[in-house]
């Protein structure tokens, strides 16, 4: 059986993007069906539609705190609070390994230019950034949602 982080990792190097393959990893346990997954976190690859704003891994993750929220405690009038507090120490945790949160930062390159996509293939920086971020998104999600 495969694990969240080798089923995200799977998902990312077949072409979805970071958010994407946050959310198919964790879609069994949210009850979400994984094409709904992917459709809605289609829009949040490279820092959100390319804009190099906050990284997919991380939108993706927000995504699964939020979702797992919604079932976990969908009673409790406290949980925007809760999941507000999730997110603010998964956030503080990614910062605290890859010293960010921005795309831009991370990868230290323009997505939008041809440049900056050839710097991107150049370096590698599809398996030596993203795929860190990824996978680490994933142990970090399993620490708070656990």
């Amino acid at each position: 059986m495969n694990t969240k982080k080798e089923k995200a990792l799977e998902a990312f190097v077949s072409g979805h993007n970071c958010a994407q393959s946050i959310l198919k990893a964790f879609s069994k346990d949210l009850k979400l069906d994984e094409v709904q997954a992917l459709n809605m976190a289609s829009g949040f690859g490279a820092g959100m539609g390319r804009l190099q704003e906050t990284c997919g891994a991380v939108t993706g993750a927000f995504m699964v705190i939020g979702l797992y929220n919604s079932l976990a405690f969908q009673l409790n009038e406290n949980r925007n609070d809760i999941t507000a507090k999730m997110i603010q120490d998964f956030e503080s945790n990614f910062k605290a390994k890859h010293g960010s949160t921005a795309c831009n930062e991370l990868i230290n390159c323009n997505l939008n230019t041809e440049e900056g996509q050839l710097t991107f293939q150049e370096k590698n920086l599809h398996e030596k950034v993203c795929q860190r971020c990824i996978g680490d998104a994933i142990e970090l999600l399993e620490e708070v949602v656990n």
